[in-house]
C-alpha cells in the first residue's frame, strides 16, 4: 500500500484446512505386490512468472501445505495444497491488492491451482480462476525453488524493531513471537509470529488491527492469517508477510514488507 503499513509496506514482489506433504504407500492391485509412491515436496520459497499477464510471481508453501501465491500487481491467491506423486493441486480464494479490484470491479473470487512440482526444483501450475461478479481469469506459471528456503526459521532470528521502507510504520516482534505495532494511519497492530517447521524459512503470522481510520476503518477487527519469510541476505533482513482476511462483507489480503530497523 502505498504510506502507511497498509500501502507502504505492500511488496509485489492462507488460508483454510492444511494437507500434510510426505510419503505414502499403495498397492498397484496385481498380484506382483506392491509399489510405494513418493510424494514430492512443495514446501518452500518459490518465483517465476507467469506467461498470461507477464506478471512476476513469488509463493511461500510451508510443510503442513499451507501456501500464498502473490502477483507482481498485488493480486493474492491462498489454500491448501495436496501433492500426489508430482502432482500438485489447491483449492484457492483470489484476492485483489486491498484498495484494488479485479478488471471487473470485484474485489475476489474462487479457483484451483493444478500442476507439478519436484522437491527443490521447479514448479509449473496452470491457475484457474472466477472472480466474485463472474468473469474467469486464468493464469500459467512457471516457477523455481529459491534456496533461501533452506536457511531455516526460529523466534530468535525474527525477534527485532522493523520498519517499512518509508520509515512511517513501527513493528516489533519479542521472543515470544508476539507482534505489536502502530502505522502512520493510526492503525494499531496486534498478533504473533510462530514456527510451524524450524527446517524451513517459512513462518505462521496473525493478527488484528484496531483504531484505523478512513478508508482502512473496515480493517478494525479482521482477523489476518497467512504466511510469512525472512530474507536474511537482505541487508537490512526483510521479513515479507502475506495474508488475508474477511469480515462479514468482504475479503482482504494485504502483503507487508518490514525492514530491520
Amino acid at each position: 500500500m502505498r504510506q502507511t503499513i497498509l500501502r507502504g509496506l505492500i511488496v509485489v514482489a492462507a488460508l483454510g484446512a492444511a494437507l500434510a506433504l510426505g510419503g505414502c504407500t499403495g498397492t498397484d492391485g496385481s498380484t506382483s505386490g506392491t509399489t510405494t509412491t513418493t510424494n514430492a515436496s512443495a514446501t518452500g520459497i518459490w518465483g517465476g512468472t507467469d506467461s498470461v499477464t507477464g506478471l512476476t510471481v513469488i509463493g511461500y508453501v510451508n510443510s503442513a501445505g499451507d501456501a500464498v501465491f502473490m502477483r507482481a500487481d498485488g493480486a493474492q491467491f491462498a489454500g491448501p495444497t495436496q501433492v500426489s506423486g508430482e502432482s500438485v493441486v489447491a483449492a484457492v480464494v483470489g484476492y485483489a491488492d486491498f484498495g484494488s479490484q479485479f478488471s471487473d470491479g470485484s474485489t475476489y473470487g474462487l479457483g484451483t491451482l493444478e500442476g507439478s512440482v519436484t522437491t527443490a526444483g521447479t514448479m509449473t501450475l496452470t491457475l484457474s480462476f472466477t472472480t466474485n461478479n463472474g468473469t474467469a481469469l486464468s493464469g500459467s506459471w512457471s516457477l523455481g525453488f529459491n534456496s533461501i528456503s533452506n536457511s531455516g526459521s526460529s523466534l530468535g532470528a525474527v525477534t527485532a524493531s522493523y520498519t517499512d521502507a518509508n520509515g512511517v510504520a513501527a513493528i516489533s516482534i519479542n521472543a515470544a513471537g508476539v507482534m505489536t505495532g502502530q502505522d502512520g494511519n493510526g492503525c494499531v497492530l496486534n498478533g504473533s509470529i510462530n514456527v510451524s517447521d524450524s527446517t524451513y524459512d517459512v513462518y505462521q503470522v496473525a493478527f488484528t488491527f484496531e483504531s484505523c481510520t478512513g478508508n482502512y476503518a473496515v480493517l478494525n477487527g479482521v482477523q489476518f492469517m497467512g504466511l510469512a519469510v525472512l530474507d536474511s541476505t537482505n541487508s537490512p533482513a526483510q521479513l515479507t508477510i502475506s495474508v488475508a482476511g474477511a469480515s462479514a462483507t468482504s475479503k482482504y489480503a494485504l502483503v507487508l514488507n518490514l525492514l530491520v530497523s
